[in-house]
């Protein structure tokens, strides 16, 4: 089977042309497709021989927390007939890259091992956009095994000072 990656590429780039007018609006609503896609029971109910892709549709859109535009709608059902369900999440990623890079933005995500108050991560969000050169929608998740400190990925990069890491270099220096 191909790679998510190669499957959703074609739509995301295709949602992404037909929604340029309205970016932030289709960002919002493929965000919550996404959330309500990665559910394993909804997974295992679109896989099944007996059940169409309309009963998939009403349950997908019976289940978001939004109500779902037209476009929504369409592109939804397009993803459902052709059996691509579960590339939904990888289409939202790569359509959030597209529009990411045409903002001249990037996602970053800061793990920490405890909550960063907000006034702390704006501090933290403007060094990061100076060290990476480039505007950063910052998003924090916890990482307890961290122990303290952060770890910091901005696309393939990735920026390490968390307890954790120094203890691993730690551990190598002293087995060399």
């Amino acid at each position: 089977m191909a790679e998510l990656a190669t499957i959703a590429r074609p739509y995301a780039e295709a949602l992404f042309k037909a929604s340029s007018s309205d970016l932030s609006g289709a960002a919002a609503w493929v965000e919550v497709l996404k959330e309500v896609a990665k559910n394993p029971q909804l997974q295992e109910f679109s896989d099944n021989p007996n059940v169409t892709s309309a009963q998939v549709f009403d349950v997908i859109s019976g289940v978001a927390p939004v109500v779902l535009p037209e476009m929504a709608k369409n592109f939804l059902r397009t993803v459902i007939e052709n059996g691509r369900l579960n590339a939904l999440p990888e289409i939202a990623e790569q359509f959030r890259a597209l529009k990411n890079a045409r903002g001249g933005s990037s996602d970053a995500v800061v793990y920490s091992a405890f909550a960063i108050d907000s006034a702390a991560l704006a501090d933290l969000a403007a060094t990061l956009e100076k060290r990476f050169a480039r505007k950063l929608n910052v998003s924090v998740q916890l990482q307890p095994e961290l122990i303290g400190g952060i770890r910091v990925v901005v696309g393939d990069e990735v920026l390490d000072s968390s307890v954790k890491a120094r203890l691993e270099q730690m551990k190598m220096a002293l087995t060399a």
